[in-house]
């Protein structure tokens, strides 16, 4: 059942989503229920702290969207300056998504609902998500959209904006596979925009939102995935680093985190491949330190989603150590400020890794 070529499985998968929308919430809330209150143990974190450290982050996040609480405002979030409006969106919608609610039910339904009608706003003719105007490295934006808006699809129960929502995220997959670099990965932008210049952690990006898409049945050829899978082992050095792009650039701890979620994405789990990747993360990730290593919260929101689907005692240790630092941190009106690029991306990304046990999203589920 693992890879690319479960063309049926993702589309039937994609037919039953919201058929069983109620129950697979019901069973991520009670897998959540014994883990938080049966005989498991969180460390140092009491399960209390953690959901009011959740719930008020999540407050806060919906306070930031924009032309909350008029009819006609906007519907997105930004970072610092105002910018990366398609990306903070997706990744904001992401966070709010992973609490349980939906376009149509959930106490951010209308947060959900406005943040999906801003980026189906922002898709081009050309498939691009997003606006070359006013997202500076667009194809974080579009990468993050296609994740966010493959999972409301699995959950659409409105007959005409589930067309809307596969008629976006085809072209936008068609986009992506243009946009492809000659080596197999993507830069900041597109091919023809970026004079074919590519870079590691937007590779990932397209990788993981070509699999949600994927899994909410929408075509993704897997001449695509096979480039790109080869890409990343052609950027990985002999100690299990992936470095910067196809040209050097050296070992990135982060880069190296997300190349992990983006092999789990492409079906690729248990290899020994996989195991060296893990192995140097352990080295420079597992103790937590900011010490030597940049885009920290970027690295350890993709490893928390490798070590949490690999599961076991592994994952438990660093759950306890990682969720302490973050609700430790969390500023008194429930945002996350560390970060050049804001908090709503820090809170966004803090939200998700806080909410991976919830297993609402099929993108990490186990």
């Amino acid at each position: 059942m693992r890879g690319w070529n479960r063309s049926f499985f993702g589309t039937a998968c994609s037919r039953l989503f919201s058929v069983s929308a109620g129950l697979k919430l019901l069973s991520g809330l009670c897998a959540l229920v014994v883990g938080l209150t049966g005989q498991e143990s969180w460390g140092e974190v009491d399960p209390a702290d953690w959901e009011r450290a959740v719930n008020r982050g999540l407050e806060w996040l919906a306070s930031q969207q924009s032309g909350r609480g008029t009819a006609r405002g906007l519907g997105h979030w930004t970072a610092t300056g105002g910018r990366y409006p398609t990306a903070m969106t997706a990744l904001a919608g992401i966070a709010l998504l992973c609490e349980g609610s939906t376009t149509t039910t959930g106490r951010f339904a209308p947060n959900i609902r406005r943040a999906v009608d801003y980026l189906v706003s922002r898709s081009q003719p050309n498939g691009l998500i997003g606006d070359p105007e006013q997202d500076d490295r667009y194809t974080y934006g579009h990468g993050f959209a296609m994740l966010f808006l493959s999972q409301v699809l699995g959950e659409e129960e409105d007959a005409a904006r589930r067309e809307e929502l596969i008629d976006v995220l085809h072209r936008a997959v068609e986009f992506t596979a243009r946009a492809q670099t000659s080596s197999g990965g993507w830069g900041y932008v597109s091919a023809a925009d970026g004079q074919d210049f590519d870079e590691g952690s937007t590779t990932v990006t397209q990788v993981q939102g070509l699999r949600g898409c994927r899994d909410a049945g929408i075509v993704v050829p897997k001449e695509i995935i096979d480039r790109a899978i080869a890409y990343i082992r052609r950027c990985t050095l002999p100690d299990g680093g992936v470095q910067y792009n196809s040209h050097g650039g050296g070992g990135r701890p982060a880069i190296t985190a997300a190349a992990i979620a983006c092999l789990f994405s492409a079906g690729e789990y248990d290899s020994p491949y996989v195991q060296k990747l893990f192995n140097y993360c352990q080295r420079h990730l597992d103790n937590l330190s900011d010490r030597g290593l940049g885009h920290w919260h970027y690295a350890h929101y993709y490893y928390a989603q490798a070590l949490y689907r690999r599961g076991g005692e592994e994952w438990r240790q660093y759950r306890d150590r990682l969720y302490a630092r973050l609700i430790r941190e969390q500023n008194p009106d429930g945002s996350w400020t560390q970060g050049y690029i804001g908090p709503v991306y820090t809170t966004a990304l803090n939200l998700t890794m806080l909410q991976l046990e919830k297993a609402t999203l099929p993108i990490y589920q186990r």
